[in-house]
This record gives structure tokens, sequence and C-alpha cells, in this order.
């Protein structure tokens, strides 16, 4: 089932997350998606399939309404000031300034690390992972890619603090790149922080819409 206001990078951000956290196939649903993530903190997370102004107050409270599990997240790729006031209560939003974002897999550049780091990639179940460790094996930076047919999703970018603006974020996002297009992949989806927008957009990412993270949190009063 396909719902005429699917936006396509939604559905293609879903489908890799989940191979890429190891989570649940997802299920569809009117609005959208149900995955189960089988974490404390992470239950499980509805996903709204729209995406900006075709988001549906009725369905952010159809769905925010009709969900009381603790620790179950929501997903929607919309403005948080149109979206929050939405939210039924005993949901609380968090994060801010969070994006989806989308590029073309071009062919990369050589990737040339700064003195001292060693670059670490290997595949398991389908997913790519880069590890950036510096000249005593400490961690410096990592990534992964999970390519789901002719889209991939970039997941858990990361360089430790100590190491930043030296480059690894790029080279990693280029191995990644380079990883799934091997696979046969030709484009690829993200959802980041504020923060990983600007390496993103360094890259050649652009901006697909705003994300609006909540979780429900327990009843209130």
């Amino acid at each position: 089932m396909e719902s005429a206001r699917e936006d396509v990078n939604v559905r293609e951000w879903v489908d890799g997350w989940v191979v890429s956290r190891g989570a649940s196939e997802p299920v569809v649903e009117p609005w959208g998606y149900t995955v189960h993530v089988g974490q404390i903190p992470h239950v499980s997370r509805h996903v709204l399939a729209a995406t900006n102004d075709a988001v549906l107050e009725a369905d952010v409270r159809k769905v925010t309404e009709s969900s009381r599990g603790v620790n179950w997240h929501l997903k929607v790729f919309a403005d948080p000031a149109r979206v929050v006031p939405w939210l039924a209560p005993g949901w609380e939003p968090y994060g801010s300034g969070d994006y989806l974002m989308t590029t073309e897999l071009r062919p990369e550049p050589e990737v040339v690390l700064a003195d001292g780091y060693r670059m670490h990639t290997w595949t398991r179940g389908g997913v790519t992972r880069v590890l950036v460790a510096d000249e005593d094996g400490s961690f410096a930076a990592r990534g992964q890619i999970a390519p789901v047919g002719a889209s991939a999703v970039v997941d858990q970018i990361e360089t430790a603090e100590e190491h930043q603006r030296r480059g690894l974020g790029k080279a990693v996002m280029r191995t990644l790149h380079a990883a799934a297009r091997a696979q046969g992949s030709t484009r690829a989806v993200l959802a980041c922080t504020p923060e990983g927008r600007l390496l993103y957009e360094a890259v050649g990412w652009r901006i697909v819409a705003p994300l609006t993270n909540a979780r429900f949190v327990g009843p209130t009063g």
C-alpha cells in the first residue's frame, strides 16, 4: 500500500535504516510506517510517510493519540513549529534542527587521510562500516552505510571532538559513498543533526525536509 502523499525519500530512509540498525521490517500503515527497534529507550517508532506541507495534522493526532507505549518514538519530516502543537499529551519533542537529506552518488576522488590516521572498512549483513583510528589505535571517526537497491542510507557518522576539523568526516563520507556505488546504489538518504548538516552539505547533500522527533514519556496529569 502506497499513499499518494508518500515521499520516496522517506520510504528509502526507512528501508535502509532498519537494515543499518537491525530493526524489524517496516509495517506499512495508512499514514506511514511502524518499526520495532527493541531497545529500552527506543522500543519502536512511527514514521510518517509525507514531508513538509503534505504532513497532515489529522495523521499526527491519530498516531500520537493511539500510541501509549512508553519510549515509543515518532519521526515526522516537517517543521517542528507545525508538528509539536499537534502531539497528544504525554509526547515529548526532543532534538532541534534535524533534517532529512539526500544526494546522488557520483564517482569520488581518492580518499587521502591526514598523517597519523588509518582507516578500516568491513561489511556485515549488507552494512559497510568505516573506522578511522589515530596512530595509537584510538577512535577518531566512524560511519556506516546500508545499500538497499538503488538507494542507500548513511548512518551513525561520528568524529571524536579532539579529531575534528582534520577532514576525517569527509573521508568517511566519501568512502561510504564509494562503497554504496560499488553495490549498485545511485543515491543516498540520511537523517542528520545540525552539526552533521554542515559536513553533509560540504560533500554534496541537500535538504529534503526538517525533522520533528518526539517520544512518549507516559500519561500526564
